[in-house]
């Protein structure tokens, strides 16, 4: 794991009277993402064999099944680790199938955008190197966020298990320009640059019309209320690229961080993407950052959502809260 100059710093979960060396693995893959599923499985069975770990057991995903049901049964089964291999839809899937038990998420990349790997600091361009950091590595509790669409009262952050209709996010969820951008993302150009091709649609977007929006949370007895171009609630603050727009951003410190970017015009741009650059933890005229335990957004039309890179289609209102260490993570 990085240090705590790094994107976090998670703590190790303590053992209990010492971890055996040993971890029965379960690998959910999305089969449409892996080129060479044969050669996966056995880099993974040879790295498991190294380490003394039984050989891998496998669960594809289906167009119904993206991976929460895999990861359940898994856990049912007897499973110590529970590996995602696939985009961050495929992590954020089993992710929500390990919420609150003791079994552990492992990161393997096959997806555009890896991101929580990446602000875990874990390899993302080798299956080689994540299944060695994953098997050789500790494991770690993180938060996870839980967001709803529609105006809830900031109570519900209060609630230590998901609701029926809250979803889960490992990173960032929000609207406005980013969810553009990923529902307007060409696969096929994702295919062949990788996160690049987010950087081209947002290009592409960056003189489109924003929306005011207020921001509530239980911190502040005030709102704030802003036109803006995209709001983003994150449990991680890391871009795609290595852009940090949430430099105290954490996954593990019971906290969820906003941002509320608000350019004037193209040229306004500019200084937001200064403002990110400098790693500027004080206010800035077109980015505001708040932090707290939940936030409710209310936008004056419906805009463009998404979900840890998925898009969650049109919405005028979020309300989004953390649940604290609610997840356990192996990492290098």
């Amino acid at each position: 794991m990085p240090d705590t100059s790094s994107p976090t710093s998670a703590q190790p979960t303590p053992a209990s009277g010492g971890a055996p060396a040993r971890r029965r693995l379960t690998v959910v893959v999305n089969p449409t993402k892996v080129d060479d599923l044969d050669a996966a499985q056995a880099l993974l069975a040879e790295v498991c064999e190294r380490h003394g770990w039984p050989e891998p057991t496998w669960a594809q995903t289906t167009e119904d099944q993206t991976g929460e049901q895999q990861s359940r049964d898994a856990v049912a089964a007897g499973a110590d680790v529970v590996a995602s291999l696939g985009g961050d839809g495929t992590v954020r899937a089993v992710a929500a199938g390990l919420v609150g038990t003791d079994v552990a998420l492992g990161l393997l990349p096959a997806g555009t955008g890896n991101l929580l790997a990446r602000n875990l600091g874990l390899p993302v361009d080798s299956l080689d190197e994540a299944a060695e950091a994953m098997v050789g590595g500790s494991e770690h509790r993180i938060d996870v966020g839980l967001v709803r669409s529609g105006v809830e009262q900031l109570a519900v952050a209060d609630g230590q298990e998901p609701a029926g209709d809250e979803e889960l996010f490992l990173v960032m969820t929000g609207f406005g320009l980013d969810g553009e951008v990923m529902a307007g993302t060409n696969e096929k150009i994702k295919g062949v640059l990788g996160w690049p091709a987010y950087a081209i649609a947002a290009a592409k977007r960056l003189g489109g019309r924003g929306f005011v929006v207020q921001v509530d949370h239980p911190r502040s007895e005030g709102t704030v209320v802003r036109h803006c171009r995209t709001v983003l609630v994150g449990n991680c603050g890391m871009l795609q690229g290595g852009v940090e727009l949430m430099p105290d951003a954490r996954p593990d410190d019971g906290i969820l961080d906003l941002a509320v970017v608000a350019p004037r015009g193209l040229f306004g741009w500019f200084s937001v993407l200064g403002a990110v650059a400098s790693r500027g933890r004080v206010g800035h005229r077109r980015l505001d950052r708040l932090r707290s335990t939940a936030f409710r957004i209310v936008a004056d039309r419906p805009v463009e959502a998404e979900i840890d890179g998925d898009p969650m289609g049109e919405h005028d209102s979020l309300s989004a809260r953390v649940l604290p260490d609610a997840l356990v993570v192996r990492s290098g």
